[in-house]
């Protein structure tokens, strides 16, 4: 076959590579199904044609992959890629070269005359996913195969692929037992939140070091790696029990330099807002609620004509808010350019990205600043590697980022609260003289609001240091190693506020009435918050092979501080270690532990250390003698580990008795008295760390000659010496009870991996898809007494939400007699019926059970992706089942705020005798105290699924591009967020209540390579 372009696997960008390399580029032919086997001998070649081929084997992320064995067909000659990825063996033009990953050929292509091949290999491929090493705690990685640990890592080819501000939210249906939730899609407040495996948020690791970033330029991450069982998180001691996310940075590569620049322009729409009434219908439900609550009703049959025809748009005023302050769209821009490069001596890469996300607020032109809600960032990140003689090697990793945002004096979050709260016929916009209009009930103009209550700005500024060196001990023993780290991280977050009022104007005849007054614009600042970190690490290490004997052992002590604002520094100190042997590579041991504690316990002024082991196995069936006969099984594993973990949760200084928590102390009840004082809650001499027991079984494997993996994965972690305050408090106590260690929780569940690829021909496609069961169950919490078993907290779901439960809405008189009701209300047809649990029938806190799905949790996404000659193709879906979502506040409940609040479509669908099957209870002024009543009517499934991410591409083919110098040129277009499937249609699953919405991004963007 011959020798025309470079065959990608899914959906790949161009390759930073030389001219020489990619115009060498070649093209693989099809893959027999029983060339499996691995020649060891070479045979001789005709010297008068044969030459020295370096072929160049990546991944789809651009880094070059060691380890993988290369094969001459017609020779046998074999050799195995360096670190850099190149091969080096003798070939002539017409051979066949395999490569091969544990066994299985991936890929083989034909050599031709004078060319070095670049090879790309994808590691949706499961045996070259095998040559990927696993990221672990402190910079150490080892192959997956040599490990019990369960991780599961995402690189950066796919991380890259949405238009997001935070690393968290590309992982977004990508990891088996990762729960996502996106509360607001707000300009620079948009990230995710996640829980591993039902508990809480994990730690962020950030080249080796614990770190609160979250927000990145995604094309400096080479990989995150999600830690999930007390094996691969026992080093990090007291901060392990919720796993951890760990982010590897990019490096360089010992290659000629390479150039990419990006660019990508994003029309953001938002996906979802409630939807006020119009003057008309807001006014005639208006009416209605008053007369329910036996109230004269607020408009005349005149205003209500008025409202409808809109021929007194001042005096009756019908103004949709949402689009008067919102915008229809905004943009998102970003562009990154990065280099990378190096040789034997040094390497580095270096990227700069800026990026620009607008916001749904309009902004006037009457205004010479911006109003608009907006967020900017600047990001450099430099890491240089160098290896300074043959024994020793240091490196050097520097950011630095500056994160600008900007919105109405007013803020956005009131913004849009009042845009909730203000009905459509409040108010017009503005007054006929042009002034801003209002009245004495509405006081605010929301378009002033928008537009004239100035600005505010916020400056974030961040700056980090690592510093490494190695240094090889072979003199000693081989394989033995020393390395220190050092590391200094600062942050300083500063608001700015440049506010200023003004006055409303109502008409009231011949004049005006105002309401509030014009100021000129007011100037202040303020630091938000601003801290610091210093880490130090001095690790030792031994890794050798002895035969069939492979072992690798480190231990290190580290030393963690961190200042927040004025308070005293929270300081982490130990020592921690890991020790891993294995046997043929058939049999693995490994071992962990983690032995530090923070510096506010009270352990007579020093830190209170904890001990914290694991231990796990791993044994690789496919290595066996007896399981070689089986020609469909290319890999399988079984593994396990069992361990303890801690979360420090100390507070501040929580074993010191407080009396007062202000700047100065008032004895007394005014300043100048001196007969008592005020008493923080009970301090607790005995409050340690949080702890857990975890346990962690699994089954890995790949079938026929690697193309179908899989892996399978029960978890139970069993959590206890949880802080929480007793329940059964006193008042004779005169005080609350401390935060003790005495709650349990269990978490258990289920994790599924597959993933699927194959090239036939110029075709290749590739699935991968995920599932979890999540169960968790509260074990003991110190309760109050409650009288009955449908009452009690424990045994139910951790965080389980408890209320009455709905029965429908009462249709007449007859049925209200019948039945119990609220204690202390008398309750009308179209009110909420609940269920009386205890039969005493009067329904009160003894009727309170839980509500809400109480089913086990199921976060699940899956990947799809195919490439055809230079087009590729990317589908991601997300989604979770059995989560709940309760609804409330001003977007969801009618004429609050005594009755002068909003209301929305879905109040046209109220009950009423004419529509007794009705969505909404009847209407009624002002918080209603049986229908707002917390309770399973406003719990509503939170079961949904996402499009969430398409992206479409095209490589411009290098016979083109290189007649510009141009070693790539990708094109390609991506939508996020395209279709959601939920049970409530006209509400986002994750930001509802009136949260900022999320947003659907139509993206185009370009990567081009030099």
């Amino acid at each position: 076959m011959g020798v025309k372009r470079l065959l990608f696997y899914g959906a790949l960008t161009s390759l930073p590579l030389t001219a020489t390399q990619l115009a060498h580029a070649q093209t693989p032919a099809a893959v027999p199904a029983d060339s499996a086997s691995s020649a060891t001998t070479a045979a001789p070649a005709d010297t008068a044609t044969t030459k020295l081929l370096r072929p160049l084997v990546i991944d789809e992320n651009q880094e070059p992959l060691p380890g993988v064995t290369v094969v001459n067909r017609r020779t046998s000659a074999t050799v195995v890629t360096d670190r850099g990825g190149i091969a080096k063996l003798t070939a002539e033009p017409g051979d066949l070269l395999e490569l091969r990953a544990f066994g299985s050929v991936v890929r083989e292509y034909s050599v031709a005359a004078d060319r070095d091949p670049v090879v790309m290999l994808s590691t949706k491929h499961p045996a070259v996913a095998r040559l990927k090493p696993v990221r672990l705690l402190n910079s150490l990685q080892t192959r997956p195969d040599l490990t019990a640990a369960s991780t599961q890592t995402i690189y950066y080819n796919d991380l890259q692929k949405l238009p997001v501000t935070s690393f968290q939210s590309a992982l977004q249906g990508r990891v088996a037992g990762l729960a996502t939730f996106q509360g607001s899609g707000q300009p620079g407040a948009d990230g995710v939140g996640v829980a591993l495996r039902g508990s809480d948020s994990p730690l962020v690791v950030i080249d080796g070091i614990p770190r609160q970033l979250t927000v990145f330029d995604l094309e400096e991450i080479e990989s995150v790696t999600v830690l999930k069982d007390a094996l691969s998180t026992a080093m990090l001691g007291v901060k392990a029990s919720n796993g951890a996310l760990v982010v590897t940075t990019r490096r360089g590569t010992p290659t000629v330099p390479r150039i990419s620049f990006t660019a990508q322009s994003a029309l953001q729409q938002p996906l979802s807002l409630p939807k006020g009434l119009d003057a008309y219908n807001y006014a005639l439900l208006n009416n209605e609620a008053r007369r329910n609550d036996g109230q004269a009703p607020a408009y005349t049959d005149a205003d209500l004509q008025a409202y409808q025809d809109g021929s007194d748009p001042i005096g009756h005023p019908n103004v949709n808010w949402r689009d008067q302050v919102l915008k229809k769209s905004s943009r998102l821009d970003r562009y990154t350019f990065s280099a990378t490069g190096g040789n034997d001596f040094s390497q580095y890469f270096v990227s700069l990205e800026h990026l620009n996300q607008s916001g749904l607020l309009k902004e006037s032109d009457i205004n010479k600043y911006n109003t608009t809600n907006y967020f900017k960032s600047y990001t450099l990140r430099s890491n240089v590697e160098l290896q300074l003689n043959s024994k020793l090697s240091g490196g050097v990793g520097l950011l630095g980022r500056i994160l600008n945002g900007n919105e109405p004096g007013f803020g956005t979050g009131s913004i849009l609260s009042t845009i909730f709260n203000t009905p459509a016929n409040a108010y017009p916009v503005y007054t006929e003289d042009g002034r801003y209009a209002g009245n004495q009930q509405y006081q605010q103009n929301l378009w002033g609001l928008a537009v004239g209550s100035g600005y505010q700005q916020n400056y974030k500024r961040d700056m980090l240091a690592d510093f490494h060196l190695k240094r090889t001990l072979d003199e000693i023993t081989p394989g033995l190693w020393v390395r220190a780290i050092g590391s200094y991280y600062a942050t300083l977050s500063e608001n700015l506020f440049r506010t200023k009022s003004f006055a409303v104007f109502q008409p009231t005849g011949s004049t005006y009435q105002q309401y509030g007054v014009n100021s000129d614009q007011t100037n202040s600042s303020s630091i938000e918050y601003q801290g610091r970190t210093d880490y130090v690490e001095a690790t030792l290490g031994y890794d050798r092979t002895f035969g069939a004997h492979g072992i690798s052992a480190v231990v290190l002590g580290n030393r963690n501080n961190s200042v927040s604002n004025s308070e005293l520094p929270y300081t982490i100190t130990g020592v921690s270690g890991r020790v891993a042997y294995n046997f043929q590579e058939k049999y693995v041991l490994e071992g962990s532990f983690g032995l530090n504690g923070s510096n506010r316990y009270p352990d007579d002024g020093r830190t209170l250390y904890t001990f914290l082991p694991a231990v796990g196995a791993a044994w690789n069936l496919h290595r066996e003698e007896f399981m070689q006969s089986q020609p469909w099984l290319s890999q399988l594993k079984l593994f396990g580990s069992y361990g303890l973990t801690a979360n420090d949760n100390p507070g501040y200084f929580r074993y010191f008795q407080t009396y007062f928590d202000s700047p100065s102390a008032i004895i007394g009840t005014s300043a100048g008295s001196n007969t008592s004082i005020t008493e923080q809650p009970l301090a607790n001499p005995n409050i340690r760390p949080e702890r857990a027991r975890k346990l962690n079984l699994g089954v890995q494997g790949a079938l026929f000659n690697s193309h179908l993996g899989f892996t399978v994965e029960y978890y139970r972690a069993n959590f206890y010496d949880l802080l929480m305050q007793r329940g059964r408090n006193t008042t004779i106590l005169g005080n609350t009870y401390p935060t003790e260690n005495i709650g349990r929780n269990l978490f258990s569940g289920w994790d599924f991996q597959l993933n699927y690829q194959k090239t036939t021909g110029d075709f290749s496609y590739f699935l991968a898809a995920n599932l979890s069961l999540q169960n968790s169950e509260v074990l003991y919490m110190d309760e109050v007494t409650r009288d009955y078993p449908w009452m009690q907290r424990t045994g139910q779901r951790v965080g389980q939400s408890f209320g009455y439960l709905a029965e429908g809405l009462f249709q007449n008189q007859e049925e209200i007699n019948g039945s119990a009701t609220l204690q202390g209300y008398v309750p009308q047809p179209g009110d909420i019926k609940y269920k009386d649990l205890n039969g005493d029938g009067v329904i009160n806190q003894l009727d309170e059970a839980p509500i809400g799905s109480t089913k086990p949790r199921i976060p699940l996404g899956a990947t799809l992706g195919a490439r055809w000659k230079g087009f590729d193709a990317s589908v991601l879906l997300q989604g979770l089942l059995n989560r709940n979502r309760y609804l409330q506040g001003a977007s969801e409940y009618a004429f609050l705020s005594g009755g002068f609040g909003q209301a929305f479509e879905q109040h046209l669908d109220r009950w009423t005798p004419d529509n007794p099957g009705a969505s909404y209870p009847r209407l009624g002024i002002g918080n209603q105290v049986n229908n707002y009543a917390t309770s399973s009517y406003w719990m509503r499934s939170g079961n949904y699924a996402r499009l969430k991410n398409v992206e479409i591409g095209y490589t411009v083919p290098l016979t083109l591009t290189k007649r510009f110098r141009v070693q790539g040129l990708r094109v390609f277009a991506s939508g996020t967020n395209l279709l959601t499937f939920s049970s409530i249609d006209r509400l986002d699953p994750e930001a509802f209540n009136g949260a900022y919405p999320q947003q659907r991004l139509f993206n185009l963007g370009l990567n081009l390579q030099l």
